[in-house]
């Protein structure tokens, strides 16, 4: 997941206006400081604590500078979610060492990021890095507490690092839940594959529920093309793009609301990255995950990727107008579900000829 596999590092923007208010928020269990110097007539304001013992520095083409000291086996993180225009996250692992930053801006820019660390890393000895399990020809490094694996980096650092990152996203995904909670709000939040019918699935649940209060959210690396689809349905769509992010989180999901001034009792839709890893560990405040599983897709797919199918609550087995083509038994699909998660429910549906839609939408009028 993205504690080990760096997924996180690029530009996070989220659509509509542009907000000047720079306030940021640092979480850290540290004790160093960041100088941060801009080169915007803005006024940011920075309070950072760390314990670290070697400097390195970020060269920013906007005209900033951060300056820190770091121990080797040290995380620090920076969390900035409460600019709503764009937020920057940058997560690094070197060695035992993990890094993410995180920048709120309110205006739109983008820009790359040099790093130098010019620092040596000390490991201990005696911590030994994790090592595959063998099954014949096959290596297995999901293995160990933390499921996870990083060159030269313990178990128990991944257990740490992972802890870290998610406990810190699932205070904000609590804040979320409490916020839709308040306001009688539905909120769901689809995860699939890419090209498993998602987008599409989603415009014609949209259609039919254009007169009902429904928003969505969509999640993409980039463009905007998906929000603009939503958009031609007279749904309100605003699109948070990830840039080498491979899954929304909590902080997002709180700024895109933000943006989107809900009402009362609304319907909010969450259309994930396509990715069927890393959303399956990210709480984002929803009600319900609905997993989505074209029948172009293998049938294994549940066991393979088993973490997403036992975090959803319903399946939705896609593009069924085209099984006549296929090789696809949906039986065993729906069995693979169900070994990892008994308590899954299952409905199979057609965008095209609208098998299943009615059903589906009866799903979601109960849950409100």
């Amino acid at each position: 997941m993205c504690t080990v596999c760096g997924c996180a590092e690029g530009n996070v923007k989220i659509e509509q206006g542009h907000s000047h208010d720079h306030g940021h928020h640092h979480h850290h269990d540290h004790g160093h400081s960041h100088d941060h110097s801009h080169g915007h007539s803005h006024d940011h304001g920075h309070d950072h604590g760390h314990s670290h013992d070697h400097s390195h520095a970020h060269d920013h083409h906007h005209g900033h500078a951060h300056h820190a000291t770091v121990e080797p086996t040290i995380i620090h993180h920076h969390y900035h979610h409460q600019g709503n225009v764009e937020h920057h996250y940058h997560y690094h692992i070197h060695g035992e060492a993990a890094h993410q930053h995180g920048h709120s801006h309110g205006h739109d820019h983008s820009h790359d990021h040099g790093h130098s660390h010019e620092h040596d890393h000390h490991h201990d000895d005696k911590a030994e890095a994790f090592a595959p399990a063998h099954q014949g020809d096959n290596l297995h490094y999901g293995q160990g507490p933390a499921h996870a694996h990083a060159p030269g980096m313990s178990q128990a650092r991944m257990v740490q690092i992972e802890q870290d990152i998610l406990g810190k996203n699932d205070a904000i995904a609590a804040d979320n839940r409490k916020r839709f909670h308040q306001a009688n709000q539905l909120v769901v939040n689809l995860v699939s594959s890419p090209g498993s019918g998602k987008t599409t699935l989603l415009t014609e649940t949209c259609r039919r529920l254009a007169d009902d209060k429904v928003v969505v959210i969509e999640g993409d690396q980039e463009t905007a093309n998906d929000a603009d689809r939503i958009r031609e349905t007279g749904v309100r769509a605003i699109q948070v793009n990830t840039g080498k992010g491979c899954h929304l989180d909590a902080a997002m999901i709180g700024s895109a609301c933000d943006r989107l001034d809900l009402d009362k009792d609304e319907l909010v839709i969450i259309e994930n990255v396509g990715n069927l890893v890393c959303p399956a560990g990210f709480d984002l405040g929803e009600r319900h995950k609905v997993a989505i599983l074209s029948v172009t897709e293998g049938e294994d797919k549940p066991l393979k990727y088993p973490d997403m199918f036992a975090a959803s609550n319903l399946m939705l087995v896609n593009k069924v107008d085209l099984l006549p083509h296929l090789n696809f038994d949906v039986q065993a699909c729906i069995d693979n579900a169900r070994k990892v998660n008994p308590d899954i429910q299952v409905i199979c549906t057609s965008a095209t000829t609208g098998e299943g839609m009615d059903e589906w939408i009866d799903w979601l009028q109960k849950q409100r």
